[in-house]
């Protein structure tokens, strides 16, 4: 008999599901870590929420241990490198918060639109203000989604229901699916200068930090209302008080927080122009009993031998079992990585090429890996090497492979090429010796990458003193040189210059190194 233990809260519905497969469930939400390591070597399932920490000493006393469940879609408090080391498959639930947190951005835009919070407080303080709390309809407004995976989708056609125009902004969703849902796909600043209200939908990455800040609210509309239930830190929350106390932004409405809690006390939550809840988009009763019941049945399925489902790490346990596959499967997915990071526009199609038969029994997985490292920059939902494929249709990505025989040059190498509305940029990678990760050729210029932490690419004129210039900005940021690649199409030409760096390089380092003479195309990118 398998048996379970759940060390967090979730929906009862969950251990009944797995007492009617005929499983041993120890309920125990809330037991202290010291308690779980006690008894986890006993266990071969265990479901947990945010609240248990899984750390790779509590995996280690994993004896019998098969499975992981987080009834949710983050895995930030499971060691997935611990678990799958120990060949433990780790599970998630995404999707189970959409409808929750698309219902939440409504409740939150009605509110701001309409004044509600601050006229409840008011009416509850004795006053009578109708006059002072007069909103505006939401009818005829042109709403501007950022991020159009499953949520900002759902927020979309809710608000075509109120009689709103959408424009959305997302590099990767297909024109076709958008028009479907009735949203004009445009570049990010279409959305700021055309939005009444901005609503935010995408993944916190280096990228999207503060992506509504006191220059992107410079091209908005007067008047225009900001909505975040996404992630604390996308939008610059100083900005927003600002705007608000000058009237550039007449309401904003936030369920998420650079830190959480929030300062209580400070200028941005006690602001009478924000309507604030605690990050409440997925507590609703349904979305807590739905988490719980697809964990609960993904877990039964795999003990029942019905095929693995969620999966954050299945594909990558598969993987390690043969030596020569696990580093393709890693070289795909920071290919795929890179890519988010370098690529502007609107995607088009992925093209990728397998050179070597090594590579040609293992397309598919190959291809996904590649998926999973290019969407997991661009989404908000988990991404894994189970559900990275289905993502990528339903955002109505073309992937077209090709295989070849043996490179001149390397026995086996995997080039991957993203053409969007504006370019077309190719990445090609090997493995050499002792399971080394490198890329080796980016568009035309031929270099040797190791493809981890953080790195800077630019491009620059092949002449003297450019490299020192560089290094000399960066030293003055105090980031430390940890490697350097170079790649020319010939002398006194266009070179391609990659820096490892030992520390993240952030906007004003980059702007820095942008403003040298001879250098262009300057992107700080993190694997």
């Amino acid at each position: 008999m398998k048996k379970i233990i759940i060390t967090d809260a979730v929906d009862k519905k969950c251990v009944k599901i797995f007492e009617d497969a005929g499983f041993d469930v120890n309920y125990k939400p809330g037991m202290p870590k010291d308690e779980i390591k006690q008894v986890i070597k006993d266990y071969h399932g265990l479901i947990v929420r945010s609240d248990t920490q899984v750390t790779p000493d509590l995996i280690e006393l994993m004896d019998n241990m098969e499975v992981i469940g987080r009834a949710g879609a983050g895995v930030d408090n499971i060691n997935l490198e611990a678990a799958t080391r120990k060949g433990i498959i780790v599970m998630n639930t995404p999707g189970g918060n959409t409808v929750s947190t698309a219902e939440h951005t409504m409740a939150l835009m009605l509110s701001m639109c309409r004044n509600i919070a601050q006229a409840n407080q008011s009416l509850r303080a004795g006053k009578w203000d109708r006059k002072k709390y007069k909103g505006t309809e939401l009818q005829g407004k042109t709403l501007g989604i950022i991020g159009l995976g499953k949520i900002g989708r759902e927020v979309a056609i809710r608000s075509k229901a109120f009689g709103m125009a959408v424009i959305g902004f997302d590099p990767v969703l297909s024109e076709e699916v958008a028009t479907k849902i009735g949203v004009d796909l445009v570049n990010l600043d279409q959305i700021f200068e055309k939005s009444d209200i901005i609503s935010v939908h995408v993944p916190l990455t280096d990228e999207t930090k503060n992506l509504i800040s006191d220059e992107t609210l410079a091209k908005c509309k007067d008047g225009v209302k900001v909505i975040n239930c996404a992630r604390g830190g996308i939008v610059d929350e100083a900005a927003i008080v600002k705007a608000l106390d000058s009237g550039k932004v007449s309401g904003a409405a936030f369920d998420v927080y650079t830190s959480e809690p929030p300062e209580f006390s400070g200028p941005f939550i006690q602001h009478p122009k924000l309507v604030s809840t605690p990050h409440l988009g997925a507590s609703t009763d349904e979305a807590q009993e739905k988490v719980a019941i697809q964990i609960a049945e993904q877990i039964v399925d795999m003990f029942n031998q019905k095929g693995v489902r969620g999966a954050v790490n299945a594909a990558a346990i598969a993987a390690g079992g043969s030596e020569e596959l696990a580093p393709y499967v890693k070289l795909g997915e920071s290919l795929g990585s890179l890519h988010a990071q370098l690529n502007k526009g609107q995607l088009k199609k992925i093209n990728i090429n397998y050179s070597g038969e090594l590579l040609h029994k293992y397309t598919t997985l190959l291809s996904t890996a590649v998926l999973k490292g290019f969407l997991s920059k661009k989404m908000t939902a988990g991404v894994n090497l189970i559900n990275a494929p289905f993502l990528a249709k339903e955002m109505g990505v073309v992937v077209n492979e090709t295989k070849t025989g043996a490179n001149l040059d390397y026995t086996n190498l995997v080039t991957v090429e993203f053409i969007t509305d504006s370019e077309h940029r190719s990445l090609a990678g090997t493995v050499f010796g002792n399971n080394e990760i490198r890329v080796v050729d980016v568009d035309k210029f031929h270099l040797e990458l190791n493809p981890e932490g953080n790195l800077l690419f630019y491009s620059n004129i092949d002449r003297p003193g450019m490299l020192a210039n560089v290094g000399k900005i960066l030293a003055e940021a105090n980031i430390n040189i940890a490697g350097l690649s170079l790649g020319r199409v010939g002398i006194g030409k266009e070179a391609l210059t990659v820096i490892n760096v030992d520390s993240e390089i952030d906007k004003e380092v980059v702007k820095a190194i942008s403003g040298i003479s001879g250098i262009t195309k300057v992107n700080a990118v993190k694997i």
